[in-house]
């Protein structure tokens, strides 16, 4: 199996999202079965390893698309949960998808998603699958006074930046961390919160449907919230559930991340994802390990 992808020919499109999405159909083993075949590069990496959000991304993806082999009817549901276990942290390069197909019914439809490398399942997802939002909210909380833009003394994560150079996505999008709340970027502690702006692609904006798995990957996009405590290092995901909501509208989305506790061990972080309009599209909860350093 290949593991190696030509970083230059990944950022050189404008679409590098959609080719994450682009999986090729395998023969099934079963025939309730769906296999695919897909590519996750070098820029979809924190440190050496593939980021978390992309992989639930793309496992959303492959769950849809044999929904929809299966029952062509179905096409207008989208995955408005994914629930995640990470059994390993696979690398760059190709990967398969295996797709069961729990339960179909007219508003909900479940499946089981596992993603694979080198025979091993690395990353579990139970799918629950539905319709999305598609008016306005009877009822919406206000979330503060995020500009919808990056602000001018905004962190880029762009190559060779001090984010960017452990951060690679941000080299196949446009990705700035907000430095009032970051305050560990300049040595000091703070409240354990974190805002970002992430914007994809030219092309991968414009397809409705690519922006859509964007914002849900995007969910898992900050920090691990303890770095504004000093806590820095790998954070290890134990559980991590994924909410879609909406498909964002083009433009800036905005990620803010909270948590409830940090404790000794464990911490929550919840993740939002509001589009250029203030609509949530996307939300994140994860329970995760306190950075060893």
């Amino acid at each position: 199996m290949t593991t190696e992808l030509d970083l230059a020919a990944v950022t050189e499109t404008d679409a590098p999202f959609s080719r994450v999405l682009a999986l090729t159909e395998l023969p099934a083993t079963t025939p309730d079965t769906g296999r695919y075949l897909g590519t996750i590069g070098k820029t979809w990496t924190i440190g050496k390893k593939v980021h978390g959000g992309t992989m639930v991304a793309a496992s959303a993806a492959a769950g849809l698309k044999w929904l929809r082999a299966a029952d062509p009817a179905l096409a207008g549901m989208a995955p408005i949960a994914a629930s995640s276990d990470f059994l390993g942290a696979p690398d760059p390069g190709e990967v398969e998808y295996e797709v069961h197909i729990r339960k179909v019914g007219r508003q909900i439809c479940l499946a089981d998603a596992n993603l694979i490398q080198n025979g091993r399942t690395l990353v579990r997802t139970a799918l629950t699958f539905g319709h999305l939002d598609d008016t306005e909210p009877r009822f919406a909380r206000e979330h503060g006074d995020m500009p919808v833009e990056p602000p001018a003394d905004a962190v880029g994560y762009d190559a060779g930046s001090p984010m960017g150079r452990v951060v690679h996505v941000g080299q196949a999008a446009e990705v700035y961390i907000d430095r009032e709340w970051a305050r560990f970027l300049d040595g000091q502690t703070a409240e354990p919160r974190l805002r970002l702006w992430m914007r994809p692609r030219a092309a991968d904006q414009q397809d409705p449907e690519v922006a859509m798995f964007f914002a849900m990957m995007s969910a898992d996009m900050s920090p691990p919230v303890p770095y504004n405590l000093g806590h820095f290092g790998w954070s290890p995901t134990v559980q991590m559930t994924t909410f879609l909501r909406r498909k964002p509208a083009p433009g800036w989305l905005r990620i803010i991340a909270t948590t409830h506790e940090v404790g000794a061990r464990l911490f929550d972080e919840d993740q939002l994802i509001l589009d250029s309009t203030g609509a949530v599209v996307a939300q994140s909860r994860q329970l995760a390990l306190i950075p060893q350093g």
